[in-house]
């Protein structure tokens, strides 16, 4: 994460578009699922050190496993499903990025079963992982322990600010090789 801007910029630009589409699977109504959405990505302009484009929008696919497991497998050669999936869009230019950020893809058996078993209330963890995905767009990782800690640090704030307990609360900060 090099050369990043130090603060948040304030808060999501009027004119960033969040489309949202329920492809499959027991999600909440799609009026839910957009209010979480854009309070998610909200706390992440207003606190991470991220801009867009003017006009830059982002896609959410809400679907299944079967869905997740099959494009985790083609771009990712894993032949599992696994929580959400972001492809970046366009190039930034500089700091900025967009106009189109890229596509976050949701798993809803995964993260039903993942909210069943951390006990945390499904609308939590779904955020985090909405937060989560935006900051993999911003070209931030978790690959390498540096970077863990750089995403999960933004991760905590962002999550704190609105209202969310620390999801790394109990595990130790480590670079993901899923």
């Amino acid at each position: 994460m090099d050369d990043k801007p130090q603060a948040g910029q304030g808060a999501l630009p009027d004119d960033f578009q969040i489309d949202i589409a329920v492809a499959a699977g027991s999600w909440p109504d799609e009026n839910e699922l957009a209010s979480l959405c854009h309070a998610a990505i909200d706390a992440v302009f207003k606190v991470a050190p991220v801009e867009a484009l003017a006009g830059s929008e982002v896609s959410l696919v809400f679907t299944d496993d079967a869905a997740v497991q099959e494009l985790n497998k083609r771009w990712r050669g894993k032949g599992k499903p696994t929580n959400v999936l972001s492809f970046p869009g366009s190039e930034p230019d500089g700091d900025l990025y967009g106009p189109l950020m890229g596509d976050i893809v949701m798993a809803q058996e995964t993260i039903s079963r993942e909210t069943d078993e951390l006990g945390i209330e499904f609308s939590h963890h779904l955020s985090h992982l909405v937060v989560h995905g935006m900051l993999h767009l911003f070209d931030y990782d978790h690959q390498e322990n540096d970077e863990a800690e750089l995403m999960e640090g933004l991760e905590r704030q962002i999550l704190a600010g609105l209202g969310i307990s620390d999801p790394y609360a109990d595990k130790p900060l480590l670079a993901d090789d899923d």
